[in-house]
């Protein structure tokens, strides 16, 4: 690496990798291969972020082995073609690029930063390109990666709270893909060879199962080429199917988990809204006021601020491809468990029967629309915008639109998605701690 390049990387590396835009023209298209590309040219910069997405997340290990998901996309680093962990590693470093993965229910995630200049842009690019094609999938780091994975599962099962976030999830999602956990669990964990990983990757790993985001100081010609060599080495394939239908709960549940720790971890809900659910904003809007808005929420003024039963108590709506949770959470005293559901209970009861106040509306738009340039303050944000609008579908003019739709929400649109959406007499209470 040239002696000018040197300086620049770590003079941009240490500045925010972005300028917030009042309009981002998002310009899309298919590959050769038909992954999707999503592309903002910008110039602020001379950096160019990178963040790609393959429908490949735990929803898929239905049918095979319990995270075969994440530890595919996690060995993507540890060697491709003639190459291992180290010198993946090395080369990344070399040229200044940030590279990283990720899995979750939904997708798994391959991200990449690097500067702009084409004297290190190209060889950034080829190695990623290089990994998604070629992982090698070494038994020596299968067994290393497989060790590493297995020590998660210990450590989450010491943890009260990550007993009853997996606990949560699996009651919740019985008989449906988003039943599985990301992290599998030991017996699937075990079970996974290399002939495994390979067979997951072939199919999932795939050009008509991606989503290519890029935002940064290129043409879109530039754009182009580099979305072609990304993906230029892997199979065509086909997309994922469909996730099923999440079942409608019809009743109440409640599970107790013993676990010898002074403080119980609470987890309460149902399965909530999809991504593009005409009900996203009255929802957002009006969660912000029940227990999304932190210490001013509904939740947090009843429990915490009143009762000082919890220190902190929240909601939120996590829209997937299938309706995701909503989730209430909360942590309180072994001896304070029932009341603290009896208090949380009334609160949502009654939000959902009566909505919000015309200054709680107030109060909540002027927080989410006011907050909302910081979501968007940097590439690398409005980078995994780009690609969630890619993968599920939004409109191009979701960002632009985005204060506007929640200004428009009204009191009324609220009460009437909550009481369609929510059902307090039906929801899922996962309890974990004391006896």
């Amino acid at each position: 690496m040239t002696q000018t390049i040197k300086p620049l990387i770590v003079l941009c590396l240490l500045a925010v990798a972005g300028v917030v835009q009042a309009g981002l023209p998002i310009e899309q298209w298919k590959t050769k291969k038909g992954a999707q590309v999503l592309f903002v040219e910008s110039r602020g910069l001379p950096m160019v972020q990178f963040r790609l997405i393959f429908d490949a997340g735990s929803a898929r290990d239905v049918g095979r082995q319990a995270g075969i998901a994440r530890f595919t996309n996690h060995m993507l680093k540890q060697g491709a073609g003639e190459l291992d962990a180290d010198d993946i590693a090395t080369r990344f470093e070399d040229v200044g690029a940030q590279f990283s993965v990720d899995s979750q229910r939904d997708m798994a995630t391959v991200s990449l930063r690097s500067l702009s200049d084409a004297r290190v842009l190209g060889p950034a690019v080829d190695l990623l390109a290089k990994i998604l094609a070629s992982p090698t999938f070494s038994e020596k780091s299968l067994q290393r990666e497989r060790v590493r994975a297995l020590t998660g599962l210990e450590l989450e099962r010491q943890s009260p709270s990550e007993i009853a976030q997996r606990r949560f999830n699996e009651r919740l999602y019985a008989d449906h893909p988003y039943q599985q956990y990301p992290s599998g669990d030991a017996k699937g964990l075990k079970a996974i060879g290399r002939k495994e990983l390979v067979d997951y990757h072939h199919q999932y790993y795939v050009a008509a199962n991606a989503v290519i985001a890029i935002i940064g100081d290129i043409s879109q010609r530039q754009a182009r080429d580099i979305a072609e060599r990304l993906v230029g080495g892997l199979p065509k394939g086909q997309a994922a199917p469909p996730i099923p239908a999440v079942p409608v709960r019809k009743s109440a549940s409640r599970e107790h988990i013993s676990f010898p720790s002074k403080q119980s971890h609470i987890f309460i809900g149902q399965p909530g809204i999809k991504r593009g659910d005409p009900d996203y904003f009255p929802l957002y809007v009006g969660n912000y006021i029940l227990g999304g808005g932190g210490l001013v929420s509904r939740l947090s003024e009843e429990v915490r601020e009143k009762k000082g039963l919890a220190y902190s108590v929240y909601s939120y709506f996590l829209p997937m491809r299938a309706p995701g949770p909503f989730t209430i959470g909360l942590q309180t005293k072994n001896s304070q468990i029932d009341q603290a559901l009896v208090i949380v209970n009334r609160v949502v009861k009654e939000f959902v029967e009566s909505g919000p106040s015309a200054k709680e509306m107030d109060a909540a738009k002027k927080n989410l629309s006011g907050g909302f340039p910081l979501r968007i303050d940097s590439n690398q944000k409005i980078a995994e915008y780009l690609a969630l609008i890619g993968f599920y579908g939004l409109p191009l003019s979701y960002l632009d639109d985005f204060v506007a739709n929640v200004e428009a929400v009204t009191v009324e649109q609220v009460r009437d998605a909550f009481r369609r959406r929510l059902h307090p007499e039906s929801m899922l209470t996962v309890i974990v701690g004391g006896k």
